[in-house]
Order: C-alpha cells, then structure tokens, then sequence
C-alpha cells in the first residue's frame, strides 16, 4: 500500500485535496468517482513532495523533439487531441496524467506547448475549461463551454467524445468541398498560364514578323498586339495593384461593415449564394445538435452559437432567436419570423421542440445540408470542365484566326 497525493472537484466545481492510502492510482480514482467528485490529478505522495505545488517535471522522453514538428494547430490537431482525450478520461486516467500521455505524442509544436500550459495551470487550481480559456486562439468557445458543461456534469469523457464527433463531421466536410475544388481550381490556372503565355510570348513573336512585312494588318489583329504589348510592358504594374487591390478588400472584410457587406454579396450571388446560405445552416445546425445533446440549455446553446457561427449576418438572426425565445416564444416561432430559414428547417425544429428531440432534429438538418452542399458542388465541377474547355478554345481560336489573317492576306496579295 503507498499514499497518493490527489487533487479532485465537486459538482460544485470546489476544490478539494488531501491523501489517500491505496495500492494503485486506479483505486485512489475509483474511490473519489464514488464519492462523486471529479478526478484532476494522482500522484504518488513521494512524487508530489518532490514537486512543490506539483509541478510537472519533463523527462527526456517528454521533452519536444522540435525536428520533424510543425509550428502551427491545424483542425485535424485539435481532432486528435479531443479524441484521445476522451478515450483516455474514458479509461479512467486522470486529466492530468491524459494531458501528459498526449503532449509526448503531439504533433503540433505550438500544441505541445499549450497542453503544458493547461497542466501548469490545472495544476495551480483552475478548471480545464478556464485554462482553455486562456487560449482563445487555439480552443473556441465552443470548446470551453462543452468543456464547463462535461465538468459540471460530471461526464466530461462524453462530452468530450462528442465534440470530437462534431470535429470531424466538420473535418471531413470540408475535405470534401476542397477535394472537389482542387480539379477546377488547377484547371483553371493552367488555362490561365497558356492564356498568358500566348499573349507574352507568342503574339509579340508574331507582331515582329508583320513588322518586317509592311502590310496593313487586320482590326483584330491589331487589337491582340495592343493588348499583348500592354500586358508586357505594364505586366509588374498589373500584378502591383491586383496585390494592392486585394489586401485593401481583405482589410474592408475584416470590418464590421465590411463584413455585413461581403456577406451580403454571398448570399445575393446567382447560383453560389444558395450555396453559401447551405454552408452556413449546415454550421448552425451541426453546433445546435452537439451543444444540446450535450445537455446545454437552448438559450446558453444560441448564445454560443451566436458568438462561433463564423458569419456575422446569422449571428444577429441568432441572437433575435435568442431574445425572442427569452421573452417566452416558442423555439419555432423566431425561426420563421427570421425569413433566413427554409420552412422544411422551421418544421423540424417545431417537431422537435414539441416532441422534446430539438437535438436529434438539429442532427438530420446539418446531415440534409452537408449532402446538398457536396451534391452542389459535384455537379458544380462536372459543369464547370466543359465550360472552361469551350470558354478556353474560344479563346485560343480567336489568337490563331487574328495571328494568321495578316498571313492570309500575303496569301491573296501574293495571288
């Protein structure tokens, strides 16, 4: 038998410590998770005397290996450190011992230091999600709410198995839409790159043999020489000002009115701005279906929704959703007032509020969006490769007939 030093919370979310007499760490959990307190840290009691305030201590098998590491947190990162997160805390392991299981596998340099940062400060008392908290770049406030829910609640393992479901839903939709745009996206550069090529390279090779000719050349011809000549001579000073251009527009975006403006744009656009619209519903719906299965009440699940829904125009629509079910409204009624919801959307969620399953109604509009969203944009690109073929013919054509109409008129003359 050894003595283990512990630090464990109440639903309460008080701390509490002390030392307990048990053969192994796992008894020392088992005991405290019957006593309903949630377990943050075990340690030998040799182990924390050797560590005043219960340091970590960072062996040379801990230690970052910054050769073969990236710098930044990317989303699949984060969906790994979720998911191993909660299979860890599902075991049984205590957060603290599963944050530095993980920090020795992480991939991420920057990662790697946040997860040290999280034990440090767990360490001084705070609760998981107030040190998340003060990493708001890294974890958003869907992270730290869903965590606070999973503490208070005493399944933060659930909780936490669900918001990494919810990552890589959204992981994997977005693989899907830059998979299915890489295709047009290299097309289109390489048409671009042939287009520039001919108006760099080959019509000023054609322009000084006509030079030598002395012949009257043709309107259309001479308008492929303007332009080629134009393009060389003023070429830098184009790309100067596209980059100009668009820096200023990024700049406008990053404004609160920009941004209304922007979006505006999107949604009003032919053809794309259904999608766009699709997209953000899709968002709205996949945050609703976690944060409320995860037992957040609809009032604090829109306020987070509000503030991480990553469009400021559905931003506002949710937060007069808010303010209208607050003053006693049904869930329904501020949905279809808003105009921004299809009436399929307004009916699922009033069935679902009246038969108590707003969760597992918010789950099948995300999975009805995501599939429009794919087949939009697969039918997207199976239009867009004939398009781009006609569009980049035509064009190519028009130099080859104005490049040869100076040569067929030698021919006549010659004649």
């Amino acid at each position: 038998m050894s003595n283990f030093f512990y630090i464990a919370r109440d639903r309460a979310g008080q701390k509490s410590t002390g030392v307990e007499d048990a053969s192994s760490e796992e008894e020392v959990v088992s005991r405290l998770q019957a006593r309903d307190l949630f377990v943050v840290s075990v340690l030998p009691e040799y182990e924390s005397v050797a560590r005043p305030g219960v340091k970590v201590v960072e062996t040379s098998s801990s230690k970052i290996k910054s050769k073969n590491q990236h710098y930044r947190i990317g989303g699949n990162d984060l969906v790994l450190f979720c998911r191993q997160l909660a299979t860890l805390l599902g075991a049984g392991v205590t957060i603290l011992k599963s944050l530095d299981i993980i920090a020795q596998q992480v991939s991420s340099r920057r990662l790697y230091f946040v997860i040290r940062d999280l034990q440090k400060n767990m360490e001084k008392g705070l609760s998981f999600h107030e040190t998340m908290a003060r990493h708001p770049t890294v974890f958003s406030e869907l992270w730290i709410n869903l965590v606070e829910s999973g503490e208070a609640s005493g399944n933060l393992a659930v909780i936490l198995n669900r918001l990494a479901g919810y990552l890589e839903r959204n992981a994997a939709f977005k693989r899907k839409i830059i998979s299915a745009l890489i295709y047009p996206i290299i097309l289109l550069c390489g048409s671009l790159g042939a287009l520039i090529f001919m108006t760099v390279k080959i019509i000023p090779s054609f322009a000084e043999t006509f030079k030598g000719l002395n012949i009257t050349l043709p309107p259309l011809t001479k308008f492929l020489v303007t332009v080629s000549s134009f393009l060389r001579e003023r070429f830098l000073l184009i790309i100067g000002i596209a980059i100009f251009g668009i820096y200023i527009l990024r700049k406008y975006i990053s404004t609160k009115e920009g941004r209304k403006a922007y979006e505006k744009i999107q949604f009003s656009l032919p053809i794309f701005g259904e999608f766009f619209h699709s997209v953000t519903v899709e968002r709205f719906s996949s945050e609703m279906a976690t944060l409320l299965e995860s037992g957040v009440p609809i009032l604090y699940s829109l306020e987070i929704a509000e503030h991480s829904v990553g469009n400021s125009a559905m931003a506002e629509i949710v937060r007069k959703i808010k303010e209208d079910i607050r003053d006693g409204k049904s869930v329904k009624e501020p949905f279809e007032k808003s105009g921004f919801f299809e009436p399929m959307v307004v009916q699922m969620v009033g069935i679902g509020e009246e038969i108590g399953e707003l969760s597992q109604m918010f789950k099948k509009i995300n999975i009805f969006y995501q599939e429009y969203s794919e087949t939009f944009l697969n039918r997207l690109v199976s239009m867009f490769e004939p398009f781009i073929l006609i569009f980049m013919g035509s064009i190519i054509g028009i130099i080859v007939i104005g490049m040869f109409l100076p040569i067929f008129q030698l021919a006549k003359i010659g004649g």
